[in-house]
């Protein structure tokens, strides 16, 4: 069965490639990804699988029938969505939408996506039960699998796998982890409320944008004295706004910022632990605050047997050499975590890596390029994967 997936994938490489190509000329922001999802469409469709658009806002689900009676479903979840980024790789086939560019690889998930439902398509009678893909948007927000779950896409299903790009790793190879993948992601916000003054009579005044440098560094040393270094927590400002004119003492200041952090233990206590450092800094020099604290997407914790079903197709597929079983989680985060609220799954990463190249550009970088030899390792390995775990019990 992997000789003939492997056949079926590389009699398809060369429309993988243009599919891939068109989508990467025509980058779609988070929640507008309607020609992406309007073409999506029409190859499932095309595909024999049955089709419903309009899923989470612009997502789309294919799902195959398979000819048993296997009650088990699994899912295969891909994102759709570009970054507000400007392309500066000169490629042929660079983005057409102005200040808008696939610079996360997401055309890759959705070309890997699409080659998988092709192959599988016709490979169903080996297939005792159903495959539902899910076309997700506005990955970039972390928002589109909260509504493609509102929307029911993970109704009935019994287990999910996905994937994500690489470029830390060269294309041809597989990188999987078990346990924690990614970071959990929450957004804070704090509020620095002292009173306005004279900039040249500082000590009547109480200064804002000085307690809030305070309240900065505060918890940047905190960080490393109060928590578990075996349990990560990273914590950045990325926006500082306050005052009003150079010679005016600020009366309040705005900080916004993410926490990221790997364990759910060390995420529940994060809130309060935040808001007593702010509040005693606040309170030694006289200043009011605010902080509000949201937590966003939980962190991606691979399942055991997936990750193990996964590990075992790929290195059956290329070779034990190709495939890494990766030592350390990263601090991004995904939203395919929602997902596992609901089913437990696995997400591999892809290397897209040029193995010639000194540098491969990082994610989200305008000069980020893939190695196009990786779609059909990643629809090899995901197809195979997919027969295998109906073929074997996990």
């Amino acid at each position: 069965m992997l000789t003939r997936i492997k056949d079926l994938a590389t009699k398809l490489a060369p429309r993988l490639i243009e599919i891939r190509r068109h989508i990467h000329s025509h980058p779609e922001l988070s929640g507008q990804e309607y020609q992406t999802s309007a073409f999506v469409s029409g190859v499932l469709s095309s595909s024999g699988l049955h089709v419903q658009e309009g899923v989470g806002k612009t997502g789309v689900i294919g799902e195959l029938q398979g000819t048993g009676k296997d009650e088990r479903l699994l899912a295969i979840r891909t994102d759709m969505d570009a970054l507000p980024i400007v392309e500066r790789t000169c490629l042929e086939f660079a983005s057409r939408s102005q200040g808008i560019m696939h610079a996360c690889g997401h055309d890759v998930h959705t070309t890997v996506g699409l080659g998988t439902a092709m192959v599988l398509s016709q490979m169903a009678e080996e297939l005792p039960g159903r495959v539902r893909f899910l076309f997700q948007a506005a990955e970039e927000i972390a928002q589109g699998a909260s509504w493609m779950v509102n929307d029911g896409a993970m109704d009935e299903v019994s287990n999910i796998l996905s994937l994500h790009v690489f470029p830390s790793i060269p294309a041809g190879s597989i990188g999987v982890r078990y346990g924690a993948l990614t970071a959990a992601a929450d957004d804070l916000e704090i509020i620095i409320i002292g009173e306005s003054g004279h900039g040249a009579r500082p000590h009547e005044a109480v200064d804002a944008i000085w307690i809030a440098s305070q309240v900065i560094t505060t918890l940047q040393q905190a960080i490393s004295r109060t928590q578990n270094p075996l349990r990560p927590v990273v914590l950045s400002i990325g926006k500082i706004e306050g005052g009003r004119a150079p010679n005016v003492i600020a009366d309040k200041v705005q900080l916004l910022g993410t926490v990221r952090s790997l364990h759910p233990e060390t995420r529940a206590n994060l809130p309060n632990w935040i808001e007593k450092i702010v509040a005693n800094v606040c309170n030694s020099y006289g200043a009011k605050y605010q902080v509000n604290y949201r937590q966003g997407v939980p962190s991606v914790q691979n399942d055991y047997f997936l990750t193990q079903l996964l590990q075992s197709s790929a290195e059956e597929a290329w070779g034990s050499d190709r495939v890494q079983v990766l030592p350390e989680p990263s601090l991004g985060a995904e939203d395919f975590s929602v997902y596992l609220e609901k089913a437990p799954g696995s997400m591999f990463r892809l290397g897209v890596g040029f193995r010639d190249r000194i540098l491969n550009y990082p994610l989200h970088h305008p000069l980020f390029e893939v190695d196009e030899s990786a779609i059909i390792t990643g629809v090899v390995t995901m197809a195979y994967t997919a027969y295998k775990y109906w073929h074997q019990n996990c």
